[in-house]
């Protein structure tokens, strides 16, 4: 499993524009993202439950500290990059929860971006006004 040393394990999730450098060492369960706590960071339930789904489903909530730097981006993108890196860190600290997390689909980086505005259109999809006569 891990050394009882106070040895960090490095992850970088990505997620649009957002990046995010997570380290992850032997701990209590305490997350800081930015120098802040994560309840404070993320303000919805909806984020703060995104980014802890791959400790709960490792069942390793409260064994490891969490220093997260994240740049870029929105809150959802944040979100998805720390949640990227947290797997990713976990996986360099015990790589028995690689089929766990394979199968949640966390250590799959999420490609989607936003789609380019392109010219001749008011944006990626929409196009002008047709006017036939």
């Amino acid at each position: 499993m891990v050394d009882s040393k106070t040895q960090e394990f490095l992850g970088t999730g990505r997620r649009k524009t957002a990046i995010a450098r997570v380290r992850i060492a032997v701990g209590s369960g305490k997350i800081t993202v930015n120098g802040r706590p994560y309840e404070n960071y993320f303000l919805t339930d909806t984020l703060r439950n995104y980014v802890l789904s791959p400790l709960k489903i490792t069942d390793s909530t409260t064994k490891f500290d969490i220093r997260v730097n994240v740049i870029g981006g929105g809150p959802t993108g944040q979100a998805g990059a720390v949640r990227h890196g947290i797997s990713r860190a976990l996986l360099e600290a015990d790589v028995n929860y690689r089929p766990t997390l394979k199968a949640e689909g966390m250590l799959t980086r999420d490609s989607r971006m936003k789609e380019r505005k392109k010219y001749g259109q008011p944006g990626a999809r929409k196009r002008f006004q047709f006017s036939k006569r």
